[in-house]
């Protein structure tokens, strides 16, 4: 958050004043900073979905997923979408049934069925 020179410097300052020092805080993983947005676009490009692809899943545009991606890059510590992986811990390969994508990696389509198909009557039924 951006807080740390502040409490760093307030540490200093109860240590001048002879205040024991405090035990720091157990760590938090590093996803834990992401919002909820971000940890799940972070975990669908992790998967090996290009931004596309995470934007047709999510109903967002892909630079809309580009600009999570650029935030959460950061915050992990990473720089690449294979980093990204290790960095959520998921070291090996996501099955079908985990995120509805194929082997390949690629989300399977859904062919139009019928002439009203993606039509605003089709929609509201």
């Amino acid at each position: 958050m951006g807080a740390d020179p502040w409490s760093d410097r307030a540490e200093q300052e109860l240590r001048a004043c002879g205040s024991p020092a405090r035990e720091p805080a157990a760590p938090r993983p590093a996803s834990a900073a992401l919002t909820p947005q971000e940890r799940e676009i972070a975990g669908l490009a992790a998967a090996g979905l290009s931004n596309n692809q995470i934007g047709e899943r999510l109903f967002l545009s892909p630079r809309t997923v580009s600009t999570h991606l650029y935030h959460v890059f950061p915050k992990l510590g990473v720089s690449s979408r294979a980093a990204l992986r290790d960095a959520l811990g998921r070291t090996e390969p996501r099955h079908k049934s985990d995120d509805g994508s194929g082997e390949d990696g690629r989300v399977p389509t859904v062919p139009a069925t019928g002439p009203a198909s993606g039509s605003r009557e089709a929609l509201e039924e």
